[in-house]
């Protein structure tokens, strides 16, 4: 999800330039709150040539689609820097300087020595008049950023914290009070650098990630080794890795055997054995052997550079209290500033002292703030989805990680998913041909064919020295099976509900076909257009892990477990028994699936579904939550999933869930703790019970403690 697109303006129109569009990336410094966001907003807004943008807060960063007929990126750099921040061209993530390098840090420093001077000379009885001009200075030098922040607001007519400070610090002067105005303003700028922190901290998950990318590489040209930027080098380029090295570039082994860790991308433990031809990933370490790989994708899509880029990017799919927490900023702080007008005006008009009910209205606006509610949720999402990625697990934003918490029916795909996906013949019949004859034809046909059964059934090939055949006029029929010609005569090889939509004469295969299934085995009948030739059976085999995750699942509180397969019921009852699972669904083409998801969604509510990622992408789709099983080394299933696991290993799933649970817990005590505390400190405002220091104490450090809470999920 991005902003509320922003249409072309008028003028694009006209000059036939509306269906021109580029893309910008762009990180910007000191945008650490949702006013510093309004503020980047209401500018972008503003621009002739914008087509739309998203903002994310917690990575820093704002996407830009735009007009380069009508704006060019410098004048959208130039006009985001108007505002006072420092905006700058963005790659995988821009990284964070050392904070003492921070100019704010610099300014409070200075700020803070003022203050203390200024006490000191009170405390050892100076002439009033110099603390009052070193409490002056210190107002002067520590409110400069808010200062410039509330002028951009203005500009951009944005009603933010800041000007609200101004407001409040100039009123609390006007009021004899320059002890307080100057602690005021030392406490805000301190609490708002805190804040800063403690969202980098949350964005030090993720640059560890960006770390694991190597920024140089050996490649190999004309037999000379040249070390080239990573983001020079062309996909089909021979990189070399010697052992120790991190693997720079996705790609294929061209030469050479080593153990590569993969654990920064699938999250795997043990290292896995690579030889000429296994594919690699960027980001992963080559522990002990010399590899050459030939490189697959450019530096800015590799699977580690898009795991990248879908954590930066969980912000952008919004929770619902997200949505509530921006909301509730987006108008609390409007209605304060009005309330706090009318308690300044309407008692003195009554008759009450005037100077008193100013204070009481300049301490509401102070405590006006809501940034600990609106920061901590996408700090919550930001550390909880950068934990995850560590551990092999994507999750793609803190719409899918709500989601996922309150998830209380799941759906297996059996095939690749609960199972290996590598099935086995066990069993050739031949009926009205020979065993060689039966499998020749399954094979030519097969080769075709994407299926998993496919892949058996060829190996079986392969390993009895069957040769393929030529095909022609080759079909594939989804959910029964495959159609090809061979020799000038057409054959297929099919389930049996193909058998039956064909109307063949079956040679009474009947008993063998019920056996097979009690037997838990899948029957691929092979045909011509007249008989039953033969009935190749396979198997696949239960993952280890499935019995004991389906065990786990259902004692962390998931309700319900169903299995969908394709397979016929016999080998469906078998695998759903091995796994523990109670019901199930077979005989199943991917429409059907579909629709199973809907029937168990408007029978139980919320519903998740893992599957590959691929045939299962529909069903995904119609579910609340799809997870896709060893995503790294499947585009598809990183763009339709929800979430992916990116290794085959199904025991991760759940602490995918329990990871989402606990999200969502922190983001509940974090949305209800930050409304307890405006409450708190909104009640003592209006009663006059604390004062400007105080109220502000109050507010920014039940802020930071609500970021802390949602930072716990880093670990």
């Amino acid at each position: 999800m991005t902003e509320k697109p922003v249409p072309a303006p008028p003028s694009c129109k006209s000059c036939g330039l509306e269906n021109e569009a580029a893309s910008l990336s762009l990180f910007i410094e000191e945008m650490d709150c949702a006013n510093e966001k309004a503020i980047v907003t209401n500018k972008l807004a503003n621009l002739e040539g914008i087509l739309d943008f998203a903002i994310n807060l917690a990575s820093q960063k704002v996407d830009i689609s735009y007009s380069p007929g009508v704006i060019s990126p410098q004048a959208i750099i130039r006009s985001i820097a108007a505002t006072g921040m420092n905006p700058r061209l963005a790659q995988v993530m821009a990284k964070d300087n050392q904070w003492w390098r921070d100019w704010r840090i610099k300014l409070i420093a200075v700020s803070g020595v003022l203050l203390l001077g200024a006490f000191l000379a009170e405390r050892l009885g100076l002439a009033r008049d110099i603390a009052r001009y070193v409490y002056a200075a210190a107002i002067i030098v520590g409110g400069y950023f808010p200062a410039k922040m509330a002028v951009s607001g203005i500009r951009t007519r944005t009603l933010n914290i800041y000007a609200l400070l101004i407001v409040a610090t100039v009123g609390a002067v006007a009021l004899g009070f320059w002890d307080e105005a100057a602690l005021l303003v030392f406490v805000y700028t301190w609490g708002a650098v805190l804040e800063t922190f403690a969202t980098r901290k949350a964005r030090s998950s993720l640059k560890s990630l960006v770390e694991m990318l190597p920024a140089e590489a050996l490649v190999i040209k004309n037999g000379q080794e040249i070390t080239t930027n990573v983001e020079q080098i062309e996909p089909g380029e021979i990189i070399k890795i010697k052992p120790g090295q991190k693997i720079p570039l996705d790609g294929n082994v061209f030469a050479g055997s080593s153990s590569v860790d993969q654990a920064p991308v699938t999250g795997e433990s043990m290292p896995v054995a690579v030889t000429a031809g296994d594919s690699v990933f960027a980001g992963s370490i080559n522990q002990q052997g010399y590899l050459e790989v030939e490189t697959t994708r450019r530096f800015d899509d590799t699977t580690l550079s898009r795991i990248i880029h879908s954590v930066e990017r969980a912000e952008s799919k919004k929770s619902s209290y997200q949505r509530f927490a921006e909301n509730f900023g987006n108008i609390y702080t409007p209605v304060v500033f009005v309330v706090s007008l009318l308690v300044a005006v309407v008692p003195w008009l009554l008759g009450q002292p005037f100077d008193e009910w100013f204070y009481r209205a300049l301490v509401l606006l102070v405590v006006s703030c809501s940034c600990g509610l609106v920061l901590s949720v996408p700090i919550t999402v930001l550390s909880a989805v950068s934990a995850a990625a560590k551990h092999g697990l994507l999750i793609k934003g803190g719409a899918d990680l709500e989601a996922a918490g309150n998830i209380q029916v799941l759906a297996f795909d059996k095939t690749g998913t609960l199972t290996t996906g590598h099935p086995q013949v066990t069993d050739i019949f031949s009926l009205k041909a020979s065993d060689m004859e039966v499998l020749s034809i399954a094979a030519t046909i097969e080769s075709r064919s994407g299926h998993p059964l496919a892949g058996a059934v060829l190996e079986k090939a392969r390993r009895e020295g069957v040769k393929l055949a030529s095909i022609d006029d080759f079909s594939d029929l989804p959910g029964l099976g495959a159609r090809g010609t061979i020799a000038g005569k057409t054959y297929y090889a099919g389930n049996t509900a193909l058998y039956h939509k064909l109307s063949i004469d079956a040679g009474k295969p009947a008993d063998l076909l019920t056996r097979l299934e009690n037997e838990g085995k899948t029957a691929i009948l092979v045909m011509d257009d007249s008989a039953v030739l033969g009935i190749i059976a396979a198997a696949d085999r239960l993952r280890p892990e499935a019995r004991a995750t389906v065990k786990r699942l259902t004692r962390s509180g998931m309700k319900h477990i169903v299995m969908l397969t394709g397979d016929n019921e016999g080998t469906a009852r078998s695998i759903a028994a091995e796994a523990g699972i109670e019901e199930y669904r077979s005989a199943m083409l991917p429409e059907d699936k579909t629709d199973a998801v809907k029937e168990l969604k408007a029978r139980y509510g919320r519903i998740g579904l893992v599957g590959d990622g691929v045939n299962d992408a529909p069903a995904m789709t119609a579910a609340d939550v799809g997870i896709a099983m060893g995503a790294a080394g499947s585009d598809i299933a990183l763009e339709t999933a929800d979430m992916a696991l990116m290794a085959d290993d199904l025991a991760r799933l759940p602490y995918l869930f329990e990871t989402s649970r606990k999200a969502v817990a922190v983001i509940r005590q974090n949305v209800a703790a930050s409304l307890i505390i405006v409450g708190l400190v909104v009640t003592l405002a209006l009663t006059g019970v604390i004062g400007l220091v105080p109220g502000l104490l109050i507010n920014e450090g039940g802020a930071l403690l609500v970021m802390l809470n949602g930072l716990r999920l880093l670990k």
